[in-house]
C-alpha cells in the first residue's frame, strides 16, 4: 500500500465508494471548504486501486484540522486508516503544527477507535440529533522527534 499526496478528483472517487457518509462531495464543495486554507489531501492506494482518503487544512498556525477521510469497502481492515492517519501527522509535524483536532460522530466507531488507540483526547461533545450523531471532538499534541546528532 501506498499513501501520497492527492487531487480533489483522486480525493472524490474514494469518498464516491463510503456509503456511510451522509451526503456526497463534489470537486466543487471541497474546493469551497479548502479555499484560503493551507491544506492536505491524501489517498492510499493498493494494488493501481485508490482504497482510502484524509483531508485537512490549517485551522491557526499551531492548529491542522483533520476534516474528513475515510476507507471504501475495498481496503478495510487492510492498516489503510492507520496510515493515512500516520501520514497527515508526519506532514502537520514537518510543517511546524503543534496540534491536531478532529470531530468524528458515535456512528463510526472505528474511528473513534483509531483515535483513541492514537492518543487523541476527547476535549468536547455536541449532542446532536440521536446519540448516533453526537459530535465528538478531538485534539492531540504532536511532538517533534528529536534530532539525532
Amino acid at each position: 500500500m501506498q499513501v501520497r499526496q492527492a487531487s480533489l478528483a483522486e480525493a472524490i472517487i474514494v469518498l464516491n465508494q463510503i456509503s456511510e457518509f451522509d451526503h456526497p462531495e463534489t470537486e466543487d464543495s471541497l474546493k469551497q471548504r479548502l479555499a484560503g486554507h493551507t491544506s492536505l489531501i491524501l489517498v492510499a492506494e493498493h494494488e493501481d486501486r485508490l482504497v482510502g482518503v484524509k483531508i485537512g487544512y490549517c485551522l491557526s498556525e499551531s492548529t491542522f484540522y483533520s476534516w474528513i477521510g475515510g476507507v471504501a469497502p475495498a481496503g478495510r481492515r487492510m492498516g489503510v486508516a492507520q496510515a493515512l492517519l500516520d501520514a497527515q501527522e508526519a506532514w502537520a509535524a514537518e510543517q511546524g503544527y503543534q496540534e491536531i483536532k478532529v470531530k468524528s460522530r458515535n456512528c463510526f466507531p472505528s474511528m473513534l477507535r483509531l483515535l483513541m488507540r492514537n492518543s487523541y483526547l476527547i476535549e468536547d461533545i455536541e449532542k446532536k440529533g440521536n446519540m448516533t450523531d453526537y459530535r465528538i471532538y478531538f485534539s492531540k499534541l504532536l511532538t517533534k522527534k528529536k534530532e539525532s546528532k
